[in-house]
C-alpha cells in the first residue's frame, strides 16, 4: 500500500510526533509498503522530485530525529517555513495524502489529536488511522472527557472546570484545595501540567498555565502508582507501570533516557488489571473511539484505580508504551503498525468513509 505517515505538526508534542512517525514509516517500509514520512506543518518544501514519484523517495523521506529535553520553540518552527501563511498544512500535504491508500496519523497534541485533521481527511474521502474527528475532539478536551467519566461511572478524582483570567487567581486560590493537579484542557506529554501542594504554588501554577490558554481542569491529587493501559481493537492489553525518576512523569521523564522505569506487564494483580482494563475500554467506547487508544490511571494503596485521561494517538516510537504492551501479546512493532492500518481501513469502510 501507499501510505503517508503524517507527523510533526505545530503542537508542543512536535518532536515526539516526528520520532513516532519515523519509527512507524520505517516499520511499514520493512513490511513492504510504500510509506513516506510527511511533516504536516512543513510539508514537502524540501522535496525536489516529481510529486507522482514521491512514494519511491529514498528511505521514505525519513531522517534521524530525537526528542529534545525541552519542548519545541513553535515560533521558531513557524519562522522556518518558507510559506508564512497561517495554514497549519504545509506544501502539498493534502495533495500527497489524496494519493495514498491511507494516512497513518503519527501526530500528537493539538492539530493532530483534536479532530481537525481527521475532519479534513473525511471531507477529502481519505482513509486514516485511529479514531474519527468527533471522538478525537472530545477526548482531547480534558473537561469533556471528565464529564464522560462521571456520566459512565468511571472513577476519577474530584475536579473543577475553570475558565479564568489573571484577576481571578486570588479568588480561585482561596476556593481550591491543595495538593492538586492543574492541567490545561488540551495539553499532552505532561506539558501544561503542574502539581502544586501549597496555596502559593497554586497561585504560581495558575499564572504559568495562562501561557497555554485560560481554560484548565483542577483536580484533587491522588497518590499512588502510575498505570497505563492500551485498547487495541475491542480489547485491552497488558498494563504498564511507570516509575518516574523525578517527582512525577513529566516531559523529561517520558522522553529522555533513564527518565523513568517502565514495567510491562505491570506488577499488579489480575483483579487490578481487569479493573483498569475494563474502565479503559468503557471510556474508549463511551467517547466513540476506534482502533486504539491509551488510558492513564493512578492505582491507590487500596487497589482502587482512578482514571486520569485518554490518548487517542498515543506515542508510537518502537519503545513507546503501546508497542511494549502489544509485544506482551505477541505483536512485534511492525505487526502492530500494520494491524493499526488494517483495522483502521476496516473501520473507515464500515463507516462508509
Amino acid at each position: 500500500m501507499k501510505i503517508v505517515v503524517l507527523a510533526g505538526g505545530l503542537s508542543t508534542e512536535r518532536h515526539v510526533a516526528l520520532v513516532s512517525g519515523t519509527g512507524v514509516c520505517r516499520a511499514l517500509r520493512e513490511r513492504g509498503h510504500q510509506a513516506i514520512l510527511v511533516d504536516m506543518f512543513l510539508g514537502l518544501e524540501n522535496y525536489s522530485g516529481r510529486l507522482e514519484d514521491i512514494f519511491d523517495a529514498p528511505d521514505g523521506l525519513c531522517s534521524d530525529v530525537r526528542v529534545e529535553s525541552e519542548a519545541p520553540d513553535l515560533e521558531a518552527v513557524r519562522r522556518s517555513r518558507r510559506d508564512q501563511s497561517p495554514s497549519l498544512l504545509g506544501k502539498d500535504v493534502l495533495q500527497v495524502c489524496m494519493m495514498a491508500d491511507i494516512v497513518f496519523l503519527a501526530l500528537h497534541g493539538e492539530c493532530g489529536e483534536d479532530g481537525r485533521i481527521q475532519a479534513t481527511l473525511d471531507l477529502l474521502g481519505v482513509p486514516y488511522t485511529g479514531s474519527g474527528y468527533l471522538g478525537s475532539g472530545m477526548a482531547m478536551d480534558k473537561s469533556v472527557t471528565k464529564r464522560f467519566m462521571d456520566a459512565e461511572g468511571i472513577r476519577t478524582a474530584p475536579w473543577h472546570n475553570i475558565v479564568y483570567s489573571e484577576a481571578d487567581i486570588p479568588q480561585l486560590v482561596e476556593k481550591l484545595e491543595v495538593p492538586c493537579a492543574v492541567k490545561t484542557v488540551n495539553g499532552g506529554s505532561s506539558i501544561g501540567v503542574e502539581l502544586p501542594d501549597t496555596k502559593e504554588k497554586l497561585a504560581d501554577a495558575l499564572r504559568h498555565m495562562l501561557r497555554f490558554g485560560n481554560h484548565v481542569v483542577v483536580e484533587k491529587k491522588i497518590v499512588g502508582r502510575e498505570i497505563q493501559v492500551a485498547v487495541l481493537g475491542d480489547t485491552y492489553l497488558p498494563a504498564v507501570e511507570i516509575i518516574p525518576k523525578g517527582a512525577y512523569f513529566d516531559y523529561v521523564s517520558k522522553y529522555q533516557k533513564d527518565g523513568a522505569v517502565e514495567l510491562c506487564p505491570a506488577p499488579i494483580t489480575d483483579e487490578e488489571w481487569k479493573q483498569i482494563g475494563e474502565m479503559a475500554l468503557k471510556l474508549h467506547r463511551a467517547l466513540g473511539l476506534s482502533v486504539y487508544s491509551r488510558t492513564d490511571f493512578i492505582l491507590d494503596s487500596e487497589g482502587r484505580a482512578w482514571c486520569l485521561e485518554v490518548n487517542t494517538l498515543p506515542g508510537m516510537t518502537p519503545t513507546s508504551l503501546v508497542p511494549q504492551e502489544a509485544a506482551q501479546v505477541g505483536l512485534s512493532y511492525g505487526e502492530l503498525c500494520e494491524k493499526i492500518v488494517e483495522e483502521s481501513l476496516r473501520v473507515r469502510k464500515a463507516a462508509g468513509k
